[in-house]
This record gives C-alpha cells, sequence and structure tokens, in this order.
C-alpha cells in the first residue's frame, strides 16, 4: 500500500506531463537535430494585425533541457557579427523547422565557435550512413 503522498506526487506528475502533451498538439512535429547542424527556424512574426515569417538560419551550438522546457541555441554571422538566438523546441512562435545539413562534431557545446571568424567556423559535413 502506498502511502497517500505517495500517490499524490505521481498524480500530480500524471497530470503535469498530460498537460504538457495537450500544450504540444498544436505545434507541428519537429524533425530530429543535433548539436552542429545547421538548421533553418521558420518563425511566426506579428506586426500590428499583419503576420508575416522570417527565417533564422545557423549552427545549433547547444541544446538544454528535456520535455515541455526543452530549447536550442543557434548561431549566424551577420554583417560580420556573430548574432544568437535561443529557441524554445515546442514554441507556438516556430513555424517550422528545417534541418539543412548535418556537421561532425564531437562536443555537446560549440561555445569554442564563438572565438572563431570565418572560415574556421565551418565543420565538416556528416556523411549519410549507406
Amino acid at each position: 500500500m502506498k502511502h497517500p503522498l505517495i500517490k499524490l506526487v505521481e498524480d500530480q506528475i500524471a497530470t503535469d506531463a498530460k498537460a504538457i502533451r495537450e500544450k504540444a498538439k498544436g505545434v507541428p512535429e519537429v524533425p530530429p537535430f543535433q548539436v552542429g547542424d545547421t538548421v533553418d527556424v521558420h518563425l511566426r512574426i506579428l506586426e500590428g494585425e499583419k503576420e508575416r515569417n522570417q527565417t533564422f538560419t545557423g549552427v545549433v551550438i547547444s541544446k538544454t533541457g528535456h520535455g515541455g522546457t526543452e530549447a536550442f541555441t543557434v548561431r549566424r554571422i551577420v554583417q560580420g557579427e556573430g548574432v544568437e538566438r535561443i529557441f524554445p523546441v515546442y514554441s507556438p512562435l516556430i513555424s517550422k523547422l528545417e534541418v539543412k545539413r548535418s556537421g561532425v562534431v564531437r562536443r555537446a557545446k560549440l561555445y569554442y565557435l564563438r572565438d572563431r571568424v570565418g572560415k574556421a567556423t565551418r565543420l565538416r559535413e556528416r556523411k549519410p550512413k549507406a
């Protein structure tokens, strides 16, 4: 027989997981991607009453969290300046996520790319398994 407090906590965990699944129903399916991949993040932007799409293309340099709180950081170079954005994976503002190419990396976080300039920031492409 379980202690009533343990039952209460288990019920709470089950309802939280159910709520996360319900929230994620409106969010499009996210393709599998890893750190080192070059991705296109299509964002829905509201300007007044108009809605438009904007694409942010860059290299995934980190992934954090899991489940409903999972997020990833994308880095790109704009006019010689490095720009990083953190996106929640299950954000309703992300309309589509495309993986353009996969890079070969041996680290979970690619923060060392911040110190590199020009062609040194490129990653080798991962060859598809035959």
